[in-house]
């Protein structure tokens, strides 16, 4: 058990890889995720899917940064290390990607620094996702990531834990103001839609039990400010199934229910 951890209180991390089926979690973790399951099914969601669909999402972006010459990447609030993670995506397409995966969940560093402990060109930093100017000042991140070139930053499912809306719109603004020309900001966030208030209130009431203290639900037009200034690649702000799919997508884009949306920005 790393020092600082307490298993009586769930993670968000471990929540998640839950989600995806891991097994790199503990009761708690496991008795939280199961309630929000739970309430997904009473409104026709499945947060297993979501989560599945989200990590669909970060696997499109990455090859298509890394395919039209993206090298490195900057994964803040990386979580645990599951199956086609950023660096497992990148080097298929690109040879030596730069990869820096920043958490600040002892158990989730442990874990990616034993992935990573044969990886010259990938590495895992503690930072928190609330102070971004410190992750990018960070003696080592500077070490690997050269910020003359450009660069992508990936925050996905991550900035829905920051419950201030006034917190979070500072926190990607100090991430933009730090993208070079060519650079991108790959971005998701959990939205409500116009249905399920009392689902999501209790789902909001199970994550204030974590150790994030919360989950936000955000519009559109949220999202849209965290892109001010770029230029989106298609199909702009959508939910994560939608974007890029690999297979055929022929369901209208519903942003009506509970769900997951994510896009990508360039700096032009």
């Amino acid at each position: 058990m790393p020092a600082g951890i307490d298993p009586n209180v769930p993670s968000v991390a471990r929540m998640y890889d839950y989600y995806l089926g891991g097994k790199d979690n503990f009761a708690a973790d496991r008795e939280a995720a199961e309630k929000i399951i739970a309430l997904g099914r009473e409104v026709g969601g499945d947060a297993r899917e979501i989560a599945r669909e989200n990590r669909g999402f970060l696997r499109r972006a990455v090859r298509l940064l890394a395919r039209s010459g993206i090298g490195q990447f900057i994964d803040i609030g990386a979580g645990l290390p599951t199956q086609e993670n950023v660096h497992q995506v990148a080097e298929r397409h690109i040879a030596d990607p730069r990869v820096v995966y920043v958490d600040n969940d002892p158990v989730v560093l442990n874990h990616a620094r034993a992935l990573l402990a044969d990886n010259r060109t990938t590495i895992a930093v503690s930072g928190d996702l609330r102070e971004p100017k410190a992750i990018f000042d960070d003696p080592a991140v500077r070490a690997h990531i050269d910020f003359t070139r450009p660069f992508a930053v990936l925050m996905v499912a991550v900035l829905h834990f920051v419950s201030d809306d006034e917190e979070a719109a500072r926190i990607v603004d100090q991430v933009r103001e730090r993208l070079v020309p060519g650079s991108h900001l790959v971005l998701t966030h959990a939205y409500q839609g116009t249905r399920d208030e009392a689902a999501v209130s209790c789902g909001k009431q199970v994550y204030s039990g974590t150790s994030a203290g919360g989950v936000a639900t955000r519009d559109l037009s949220h999202l849209e400010s965290y892109f001010a200034g770029l230029d989106l690649l298609k199909p702009g702000i959508v939910p994560v199934q939608a974007w890029r799919p690999e297979v055929p997508w022929d369901v209208p884009v519903d942003f009506t229910g509970f769900g997951i949306l994510g896009a990508v920005g360039c700096v032009i």
